[in-house]
């Protein structure tokens, strides 16, 4: 095992961290709520937060995560998740000490999602087919954040037709957005251009208020929405995407160009969910910052327990400082695997390590819990 299992501390604060959040959102509780207080989750997003849908989904049920090398490090197998083992998500369920969610398409009745639902798929955009091809994009997967918070609408009309009490459910769940929107910025960026992606970002900040006041009227008290990663880091792009001498950051080798589109999306993700906790006094709006995370894994590699290639993929082909070609991608004859994925941040050019979500999720929730103390000091 690299340095990071070694370095890390675990998760022990979150269930604390989450207790904290709630009560600061609702003062009549006077922060004495139960530890047991989150009985399951319900996940949103795309790739990085998917455990199982894309495999199913006809679109993508035979994609490249579903063949070796994807699942060798945690499973021993390919499990529908786009890396060598875990993600965010299961790291978050493993500390809250729920099941894991069932993925949507995998579930049937109204008990399969009992212990909640994962509606995040693969390839799946923030914005709707139909508006990304009225701006001259094509969607690859045709899935949106809105199709995922309509079968969110299906599970709760699932369970109380079945006799359960929704509300009861839903505020008794943590609500988990894992990244949304990074597919809308990567197919603008491959068929029109930066200016085009960074046009986006005010439809897609939008997109997820939308499905956050969904949340809110359904009954959900707690939710984690993550911001976007620094796309001027991610190998696709700096494989695909070169730049002139003055683009890279002189000491994380991103490309700036494709930074700044994360940095304003992130900035108006923040600021949404600022105004929403004005709207909704008694719900918590928690942001998780994973931009900042790994931008210093990326420029402190060592100190952070990863190798010497943090913008390297892991698995793929192509050679040179990022290792990505789409006609060697992870899983193709033409590909090859590093010896040890917990040295490296990226997996395949696109998606993550395990380690680097494990890295992730104690990075994101401790910032989280920075801003929960924060407010409890103010309080």
């Amino acid at each position: 095992m690299a340095q990071l299992s070694r370095l890390l501390m675990g998760l022990p604060l979150l269930l604390a961290l989450l207790v904290a959040a709630e009560a600061a959102a609702d003062p009549a509780t006077g922060g004495s709520l139960s530890l047991a207080r989150y009985t399951r989750v319900f996940a949103f997003g795309n790739s990085l937060t998917d455990t199982g849908n894309a495999a199913i989904f006809p679109a993508t049920a035979k994609g490249p995560s579903t063949r070796p090398p994807y699942g060798q490090t945690y499973f021993g197998h390919p499990s529908g998740r786009a890396s060598d083992g875990r993600l965010i998500i299961d790291f978050l369920v493993e500390e809250l000490e729920v099941p894991l969610p069932t993925p949507y398409l995998a579930g049937r009745t109204a008990a399969d999602f009992l212990d909640g639902a994962n509606f995040a798929l693969g390839g799946a955009t923030a914005l709707d087919p139909a508006f990304l091809a009225s701006r001259g994009i094509t969607s690859v997967v045709p899935i949106s954040l809105g199709n995922e918070t309509s079968w969110f609408v299906n599970v709760l009309q699932l369970l109380n037709s079945s006799g359960y009490d929704q509300r009861k459910i839903t505020a008794r769940s943590l609500f988990f957005v894992g990244e949304i929107g990074v597919n809308d910025y990567f197919l603008a960026l491959m068929s029109k251009s930066a200016d085009v992606a960074e046009s986006l970002v005010p439809h897609i900040i939008g997109t997820i208020r939308s499905a956050l006041t969904a949340m809110i009227g359904a009954g959900a008290r707690t939710v984690v929405v993550t911001g976007m990663l620094p796309l001027g880091c991610e190998p696709k792009l700096l494989a695909m995407f070169p730049g002139g001498p003055g683009d890279y950051d002189p000491v994380s080798g991103c490309d700036a160009r494709f930074n700044r589109i994360a940095v304003q999306h992130n900035r108006a993700l923040k600021r949404m969910l600022w105004e929403l906790r004005l709207r909704h006094p008694r719900r918590s709006f928690l942001y998780a910052d994973v931009y900042r995370s790994v931008a210093r894994a990326v420029a402190s590699p060592a100190r952070y327990g990863f190798g010497s290639k943090p913008l390297a993929a892991c698995c793929g082909g192509g050679g040179g400082p990022y290792n990505f070609n789409y006609t060697a991608f992870c899983g193709t004859p033409k590909s090859t695997t590093c010896a040890d994925p917990s040295e490296y941040i990226s997996w395949d050019g696109i998606h993550l390590t395990e380690a680097a979500h494990e890295f992730i999720a104690h990075a994101m929730l401790g910032e989280v819990l920075s801003v929960v103390e924060t407010g409890s000091r103010q309080a």
